[in-house]
């Protein structure tokens, strides 16, 4: 018996048909066309359980009457906490101006009429970010005047690791997107 729950909009999913791509009724606001991997969602939850230990150690170091050292402990607790939540943020985000990556430390807005075309290819991706690379598949975006822009999304980051579906899901949503926005050349 499947049981119906109720989406973060307050909507059931029961009645959920799935042929709707941008099912989202206000596409002005940014947001991910796809849910967070659960390796992404592992390491900020590793990095929270980290800052908690940290700010243990600032209250033990603060009771203790060293205040120099609970600042300290405090602030790099606060800086771990901050990682974790820029860890959950990061990814490609959409709205109906256009396309943002959302890096660690930067982010890039694209507009909808500067994008090309989206390509799925086979070529060497980084494994979870990590400097070593293994054969796998990218989304790559080229810029209307036939720019290269970085890799949007692969199938081994954080977000799509052993998750090849749900990859092929995001791709497809992300064209969507660019197809409903994106203005036809003349």
């Amino acid at each position: 018996m499947p049981l119906p729950f109720l989406t973060a909009a307050g909507v059931s999913d029961a009645d959920d048909d799935g042929d709707e791509v941008l099912a989202h009724p206000d596409h002005d606001r940014w947001r991910r066309p796809y849910r967070p991997g659960p390796w992404r969602v592992a390491i900020a939850a590793l990095l929270l359980l980290l800052s908690a230990f940290m700010l243990l150690a600032t209250m033990i170091v603060a009771f203790a009457g060293g205040w120099r050292g609970a600042a300290v402990c405090l602030v790099a607790a606060l800086a771990v906490v901050g990682s974790a939540v820029q860890t959950l943020r990061m990814g490609v985000w959409v709205s109906r101006t256009g396309m943002r990556r959302v890096g660690f430390l930067s982010a890039r807005t694209v507009a909808w009429s500067e994008i090309a075309d989206f390509r799925t290819v086979q070529q060497p991706v980084r494994w979870l970010g990590l400097p070593r690379t293994v054969q796998g598949q990218a989304l790559t975006v080229s810029g209307r005047g036939g720019t290269e822009l970085p890799v949007l999304l692969t199938d081994h980051n954080a977000d799509f690791l052993l998750r090849a579906e749900a990859f092929d899901r995001a791709a497809d949503t992300l064209a969507a997107w660019a197809d409903a926005y994106r203005p036809v050349p003349a």
